[in-house]
């Protein structure tokens, strides 16, 4: 199988629907940063070393490409799978659980007292860059808002599991 096709050689690609736009198009850059966070988590799985923690984020991965084939279809009809309140629902208990694990858990941290920290905290700002640009989308398009919602939870998720996973407590000084 070939994974070139040459037809994005001026500049264009095709969405899930077959819709022709450019590669800097709002919605390609949506889909596309979600897609550099499916692949960051997965760099940052091979830092972690507990089950549950990976078992997690590997979940996630999997829920994100949900997102991506929503965001890299313009023809609603065409879509298959749906982002769900019970994912948000999903992402909030894992929220709850991991900042439950933090001694008190106050103010800001240095983000980072090793790998598997960092790498987390890496994918949740490119979450938020995600977030960002569905927004963006979202104001010329119509964007489902549970897609926004379950991102936006997700880098509260990411934020949780990064928090829980440093080693220190290094406190932000003004």
């Amino acid at each position: 199988m070939d994974i070139y096709t040459k037809t994005g050689d001026r500049g264009k690609t095709s969405l899930y629907d077959s819709t022709r736009l450019f590669k800097d198009d709002i919605r390609v850059e949506s889909y596309g940063t979600i897609d550099e966070l499916i692949s960051f988590i997965g760099l940052a799985k091979n830092y972690v070393s507990d089950e549950e923690t990976y078992k997690i984020l590997e979940d996630i991965q999997n829920k994100l490409f949900t997102v991506t084939t929503n965001l890299a279809t313009k023809e609603k009809s065409k879509i298959k799978f749906f982002i769900e309140e019970e994912d948000v629902e999903k992402l909030e208990k894992i929220v709850d659980i991991y900042m439950g694990k933090l001694k008190s858990p106050t103010g800001f941290i240095i983000p980072g007292t090793n790998r598997k920290s960092a790498y987390i905290h890496v994918a949740r700002t490119i979450c938020r860059r995600g977030e960002r640009r569905i927004i963006t989308l979202a104001k010329n398009e119509e964007v489902d808002p549970l897609l926004v919602k379950y991102v936006n939870r997700l880098s509260d998720a990411l934020y949780a599991i990064g928090r829980f996973l440093e080693e220190d407590e290094i406190k932000v000084s003004y």
